[in-house]
């Protein structure tokens, strides 16, 4: 059987953290990487694992990794801390970690919920992501948001999926829409990108039919919705954003 680390970066996470922790305590290894939190989270963290370490933010990618770092094992399941393994999950990853896994990293399907809703269209499911992965083969890119497993081959596939509990109400959404858009303008802004008028004017309507049509989000009601509008006006404020960065930088 190969040994586990589930590997999980925190920051005032005690609303979520003890579901997370509780899902994976079957695991050979729990590592915590901490942002020196101002709640509950690490006292609860430590009913867990003694293995929780503190480090200043570097972005979702390198955060990851540094975590990744401080594991025993080389088989690596990431986990957010608003994410819960279920139990088909669990099944799935012993059942492929008792023997030797042929491949560098699996693909996870999440089932993404708003509140107490899980949402089935607008592109919110399956919605695959590389969790297990083998550190010596596969590492998160050093992106501030959105952050993603560079993959040595294309990965397998897990049955089973994360619950995660993506946002909490209307007011979580547009406060971290507004934070991640700032994220990626600045991501964009480091790439060298500039901003053209069609990334103002047809991104954002683009954005919405992907969502309410292509995605079929009509068949969320009126949520979905309003996450198409909402996934319209993100894809707005990251380029406006980066508009304001590239306007500054030439002031």
């Amino acid at each position: 059987m190969n040994k586990l680390s589930v590997t999980i970066i925190t920051y005032n996470e005690e609303k979520n953290i003890r579901e997370c922790l509780d899902s994976v305590r079957w695991a050979d290894e729990i590592v915590v990487l901490d942002s020196c939190s101002t709640d509950n989270t690490e006292r609860i963290c430590r009913e867990y694992t003694d293995k929780l370490f503190q480090n200043e933010w570097l972005g979702y990618g390198r955060q990851k990794n540094l975590c990744a770092e401080r594991a025993e094992n080389d088989w690596i399941f990431n986990l957010d801390a608003d994410e819960v393994v279920t139990p088909e999950l669990k099944a799935g990853l012993m059942e492929l970690l008792s023997s030797t896994p042929p491949l560098s990293a699996y693909l996870v399907p999440r089932k993404n919920y708003f509140g107490e809703r899980w949402i089935r269209y607008c592109g919110w499911y399956p919605d695959y992501i590389v969790r297990l992965y083998n550190k010596k083969r596969a590492s998160f890119l050093p992106s501030d948001v959105h952050e993603s497993v560079q993959v040595d081959g294309r990965p397998g596939m897990l049955r089973g999926p994360i619950k995660h509990y993506t946002y909490n109400n209307l007011s979580d959404y547009i406060s971290r829409q507004n934070r991640y858009s700032s994220l990626a303008a600045q991501g964009m802004a480091g790439e060298g990108r500039v901003v053209r008028w069609y990334d103002l004017s047809l991104r954002p309507i683009f954005a919405f039919i992907k969502v309410y049509v292509l995605r079929m989000g009509f068949r969320e009601g009126g949520l979905g919705f309003i996450l198409s509008v909402g996934h319209s006006f993100y894809t707005f404020l990251k380029y406006v954003k980066l508009w304001e960065i590239k306007r500054a930088g030439n002031r």
